[in-house]
């Protein structure tokens, strides 16, 4: 990965390890030679650390990062909540709204041609997005309800060869929440491969 473009997604807002964020980089980069010509999806866009290395890997691939997120925050986003970012609150509506950071982060990494924002709910955006996809990305709400409703709506929509990525995936509950440690084990039973594992992100492949 550039190293510039590096050193902004690390400098960028959000939640994810430069390990993960790296691993997720190579997954991008191996779903699109795998599957040529098909877009990257990621499911929680935040403030678009995430994006900035997977819209690296999709400028590489010569395709698309479809970037979903309704940039509302999640449930634990939310005032009163551990991970509430005040500096995110839009004053004149009182909600979070994401989508400025968002779209300056990407901006600032030079990527707007190659990451298009799709702002709405996840199901709903998964009834526009026709697929396939090289890769889906599922890193969205983890309370139970949403964290599956995503699994749902968009493993269908990977690709045969292409990859679905999880993210905070932790086997043990001491280390936190067991949404997406679910959805992890449903890929697993519904067909997925295990290709990579790095942190608590999870890297499946989709071979039928």
């Amino acid at each position: 990965m550039e190293p510039s473009l590096l050193e902004r997604a690390e400098a960028a807002k959000g939640f994810m390890p430069p390990d993960e964020g790296l691993a997720l980089h190579r997954a991008g980069l191996d779903a699109t030679r795998a599957v040529p010509g098909a877009p990257l999806v990621e499911i929680g866009s935040w403030c678009g650390k995430s994006g900035i290395y997977l819209g690296a890997a999709a400028r590489e691939g010569g395709t698309v990062l479809v970037a979903v997120d309704h940039h509302r925050g999640s449930e634990e986003n939310q005032p009163g909540w551990e991970w509430h970012d005040p500096s995110l609150v839009d004053p004149g509506v009182g909600l979070i709204d994401t989508l400025p950071t968002f779209r300056r982060t990407i901006w600032e990494a030079g990527l707007e041609p190659h990451v298009v924002a799709v702002v709405a709910s996840s199901p709903v955006a998964a009834s526009l997005v026709a697929g396939p996809a090289a890769l889906v990305f599922v890193d969205g709400g983890h309370g139970a309800e949403p964290a599956h409703a995503d699994y749902d709506a968009w493993s269908p929509k990977v690709a045969v060869g292409g990859l679905l990525a999880i993210h905070d995936v932790f086997p043990d509950p001491a280390d936190g929440g067991r949404p997406p440690y679910e959805v992890y084990l449903r890929a697993l039973a519904d067909g997925f491969v295990d290709q990579a594992a790095t942190g608590s992100l999870r890297v499946l492949r989709r071979d039928r």
